[in-house]
């Protein structure tokens, strides 16, 4: 077990490296055409909801797999998968299986996952926390100022 426990940052990292690349390869292949492309036409530039869901999972994919901005970008990663799921797959079934939505759905669960757990090790998000900690300027997350009593 303490195998296992020394290792949990290794491999969310991972995790989160295998899901950020996916997610931009899948957005990559819709806005450009590359690695496959996309079946159909590829949506034009601004069109909703293809051309946006494209770019948010580029964009997205990209801030995750390097880990900047890690859960704010799997936040609006997660959110896209779930608008995906709900608005162009469920009115073609219940389950993702009837409905061609699985990968939607798995996107979804994935990166709401890395939201709660964070970006693991290996996260451009560290390297910039521990400089600023390093270099004596205080934490990026304000605290609140003490409450004072009213004066009379």
């Amino acid at each position: 077990m303490e195998l296992l426990d020394k290792n949990k940052g290794h491999v969310l990292a991972l995790f989160r490296i295998v899901v950020g690349l996916l997610f931009a390869c899948h957005g990559a292949a819709t806005l450009f055409g590359v690695l496959g492309g996309v079946r159909g036409r590829a949506p034009g530039f601004a069109e909703w909801p293809g051309w946006w869901a494209a770019a948010i999972q580029l964009a997205g994919g990209v801030l995750v797999l390097l880990g900047l901005a890690t859960r704010v970008a799997a936040t609006i990663c997660s959110g896209s998968m779930a608008y995906a799921y709900f608005f162009v797959h469920q009115p073609d079934g219940l389950f993702p299986i009837q409905n061609g939505g699985e990968a939607a759905a798995m996107f979804c669960w994935a990166f709401l996952l890395i939201v709660f757990l964070g970006p693991g090790t290996l996260a451009l998000d560290s390297l910039f926390s521990r400089k600023q900690s390093a270099g004596g300027q205080r934490s990026s997350v304000a605290e609140p100022a003490p409450l004072q009593q009213p004066t009379a």
